[in-house]
């Protein structure tokens, strides 16, 4: 799959990448994408709810009266879960929401997603990105030129650039990732892929490699 590289004006350089079919044409499989996000999103669970039992609300363990001969039903202490401030019954208590999933369930997922944006036409390689210092205005002007401002974009570095991160971080459909920590929620959240050149051209070397 042959995409031209577009400088930070959106015009043609004249060069293309190459993305290939084995990540970007790949048949998408919706259930190891539901899988990943809900792993992704389940890690970012905390997991710290809880509610008070029987036995840790105060009051006293007294039994409110007798058994029997009161006419009345019979009742335990005033923590019962039937009484006002009483414990609550089968409330949450803290726990991990995380779930396992084997890398290889991941990189497919990944790859789905991937394949998704491509059969969209949601993919932009554009040429890399040099900030001599951290600007927020370049970064939309360079999305404006991309056509893609209006849309949640997700900017795909090859490796880590302080003053790309400060500048896409203010701008609220904007993301900055490393190609090494992309994962399929923040593919699938994204309207657009931005990768730039070098990010591009990764995907070919790991293919070559495997």
């Amino acid at each position: 799959m042959q995409v031209d590289v577009l400088n930070i004006q959106g015009q043609k350089t004249g060069r293309t990448v190459e993305l290939p079919e084995e990540i970007f044409g790949v048949d998408p499989n919706d259930h190891v994408m539901y899988l990943a996000v809900k792993q992704y999103m389940g890690a970012q669970r905390q997991g710290t709810h809880k509610v008070k039992t029987r036995a840790e609300v105060k009051g006293s363990s007294k039994k409110l009266h007798k058994q029997k001969g009161t006419g009345g039903s019979r009742k335990g202490n005033i923590r019962n879960p039937l009484y006002k401030g009483g414990g609550t019954i089968f409330g949450p208590k803290p726990h991990a929401y995380d779930i396992k999933l084997n890398r290889k369930v991941k990189d497919l997922a990944k790859i789905s997603a991937l394949s998704y944006k491509a059969k969209d036409a949601a993919i932009v390689v554009v040429e890399d990105l040099v900030f001599a210092a951290p600007k927020t205005k370049e970064v939309v002007s360079i999305m404006k030129g991309l056509n893609v401002a209006n849309k949640k974009s997700l900017l795909v570095l090859a490796e880590y650039n302080d003053n790309v991160h400060l500048s896409t971080r203010n701008v609220p459909n904007i993301a900055s990732t490393l190609l090494a920590d992309i994962n399929t929620y923040d593919i699938m959240n994204a309207d657009v892929l931005v990768i730039t050149e070098n990010a591009a051209k990764i995907f070919n070397e790991a293919e070559t490699e495997a």
